[in-house]
């Protein structure tokens, strides 16, 4: 789990967007994970959060990415990632 971290880009007042931050926050910290892999949210609504999502693809919100030394491990677009695939994609 060496250098993970999950991206979600969406929107503040998204409802599956809070959802997936809200479910994959809770099982980060479930499974014992939050001092090793950090969950950043882009707001898509922003400059910073249009610009980042720009340069990464994304057309549809909420978009989840499991990263490792920028390299992608795993991506959901416009869906909330089950919890055993999160789980697995944070594991390799």
């Amino acid at each position: 789990m060496r250098d993970k971290k999950v991206i979600i880009f969406g929107k503040n007042d998204c409802a599956k967007c809070k959802t997936t931050k809200n479910k994959i926050d809770h099982y980060i910290s479930k499974w014992g994970l939050a001092d090793h892999v950090p969950v950043v949210f882009f707001n898509v609504d922003t400059i910073d959060g249009l610009s980042e999502s720009a340069f990464r693809d994304v057309a549809k919100i909420p978009t989840t990415i499991v990263e490792q030394r920028e390299v992608t491990l795993a991506r959901w677009d416009g869906e909330v990632p089950h919890s055993e695939t999160l789980r697995a994609s944070l594991q390799t």
